[in-house]
């Protein structure tokens, strides 16, 4: 006699809610350069010409671009230089010698950390 295997669920991808499907279609027809342009800013964000016009024609808040990886290495390099800078302006809050001003050193950690954000896409007051 042969046992049978209790029977486990389906695999695969659950259902989604029937609200939550996307059956309908627009059809947009676009020139050469729209599509172009489309294509474009699509890839730029990372997302499907569709994706990115859902997105924007329902007012969403689309995804902020990829920061590059030269921006990463620049913003780890200007980590290390604002860690010295801190390093100088502690010094020089604590009365040891330092050969530049304590407001020039403030003034340069402001500056690199400006630097800092900018390269990684983050505006001051956002």
């Amino acid at each position: 006699m042969t046992e049978t295997k209790p029977r486990r669920g389906r695999g695969g991808r659950p259902r989604l809610e029937p609200e939550a499907v996307r059956s309908q279609t627009i059809g947009v027809r676009v020139s050469v350069a729209e599509f172009e342009a489309l294509q474009a800013k699509a890839a730029v964000l990372g997302l499907t010409p569709a994706h990115y016009l859902r997105e924007a024609a329902l007012k969403r808040r689309l995804p902020d671009p990829p920061v590059p990886a030269v921006n990463r290495e620049q913003y780890a390099e200007l980590a290390r230089l604002a860690a010295n800078l801190n390093q100088l302006t502690r010094l020089a809050n604590e009365g040891t010698f330092v050969t530049v001003t304590e407001a020039h050193l403030q003034r340069l950690a402001g500056e690199v950390n400006r630097l800092r954000l900018a390269l990684i896409g983050v505006e001051r007051g956002a």
